[in-house]
C-alpha cells in the first residue's frame, strides 16, 4: 500500500472522524488511557443481545489513536461482540508483527495501521482504542464496569 493512500486514509479519519460524537444511550463506557503520550478517549458503546448496535467515541488524542479508534468502530458496529473481539485480536496480532497479508482483510481499511509495528513510540497510540474495547467487554463480563469507570490500557 503506498505511503500516500495511508495518509489519506489516516488523515481523513482523524480530520473527519465519523463516531467522534457523545452517545447519550451508549450501557458500556469505559475511558482508555495511553500515560505515555497523553491519549485519552471515552469509548461508548450500545450492546444489546451481545450486538454492538452504536458505539462512538470522545477524546483527545495524536492523529494514530483517533483514526484507529474511528476505524475500529466502523467495523465493529453491527457485529457480535465475540466478533468484535476476533477482530481485535486480529488487530492486535498484526501489529505485533504476526498477522500478514490476506488474513488482514477482515480488518479492511484499519490494516494501513500495520506499518506502526515498526514505530514502537507508536504502537501504544494505534491499540488504545482496541485494548479498551477489550477491557470494557472483560469488566462487563465481570460485573466490575459501571458508567463512567476510567482504566489506564497498557500495551500488550
Amino acid at each position: 500500500m503506498s505511503n500516500t493512500f495511508y495518509n489519506e486514509i489516516l488523515i481523513e479519519h482523524n480530520l473527519h472522524p465519523t463516531h467522534k460524537h457523545e452517545l447519550p444511550d451508549a450501557n458500556l463506557v469505559l475511558e482508555g488511557v495511553n500515560p505515555s503520550c497523553g491519549d485519552d478517549i471515552w469509548l461508548k458503546l450500545k450492546v444489546e443481545n451481545d450486538e454492538i448496535v452504536d458505539g462512538a467515541f470522545v477524546g483527545d488524542g495524536c492523529a494514530i489513536s483517533q483514526a484507529s479508534a474511528d476505524m475500529m468502530l466502523d467495523l465493529i458496529i453491527g457485529k457480535k461482540k465475540d466478533e468484535a473481539l476476533r477482530l481485535a485480536n486480529l488487530f492486535l496480532e498484526m501489529i505485533k508483527g504476526t498477522a500478514k497479508g490476506d488474513e488482514l482483510e477482515p480488518l479492511e481499511e484499519a490494516s494501513i495501521l500495520q506499518d506502526v509495528s515498526h514505530m514502537p513510540a507508536r504502537v501504544k497510540c494505534a491499540v488504545l482504542g482496541w485494548h479498551t474495547m477489550e477491557e470494557m467487554f472483560k469488566k462487563a463480563a465481570e460485573g466490575k464496569i459501571i458508567p463512567g469507570m476510567s482504566v489506564t490500557t497498557e500495551n500488550k
